[in-house]
C-alpha cells in the first residue's frame, strides 16, 4: 500500500480512561464523516486520523495537516473544512484558521 500524500490529524479530545474532554470532541459531531466524504469527492490522497487530545483545547476544535505541520484552530464547520482542503489543494494554508 503506498503512503498517502497527506495525513490530517483530527483532535477528538480523548483522555485518561477514554473520557472525552475539552471542546474538540464536543464540537465535531459528524465532522469526520464530512471530512472523509469531501476528501473522496475531491479525489485527494489524504489519510484522516482521529487522535487523543492535542493539548490545544483553548483553540479547538483542532486539526493538523502533515507533512506540512499546519495547525488549524476553530475548525467547527463545513466551511472551515472546505477552506482547509482548498488550501491543501493550493499548497498554501488557509490563514483564517491557521494556528501557527
Amino acid at each position: 500500500m503506498p503512503k498517502p500524500t497527506h495525513q490530517i490529524l483530527v483532535c477528538q479530545s480523548f483522555r485518561h480512561k477514554g473520557e472525552p474532554k475539552g471542546v474538540c470532541f464536543k464540537q465535531t459531531d459528524g465532522f469526520l464523516q464530512y471530512l472523509e466524504e469531501e476528501i473522496l469527492d475531491r479525489g485527494l490522497d489524504i489519510l484522516v486520523t482521529a487522535t487523543g487530545c492535542l493539548k490545544a483545547c483553548e483553540e479547538g476544535p483542532v486539526l493538523v495537516v502533515q507533512p506540512q505541520n499546519w495547525w488549524f484552530k476553530g475548525v467547527d464547520s463545513h466551511d472551515a473544512i472546505d477552506a482547509i482542503l482548498d488550501g491543501i489543494e493550493d499548497g498554501e494554508p488557509n490563514a483564517d484558521y491557521l494556528m501557527y
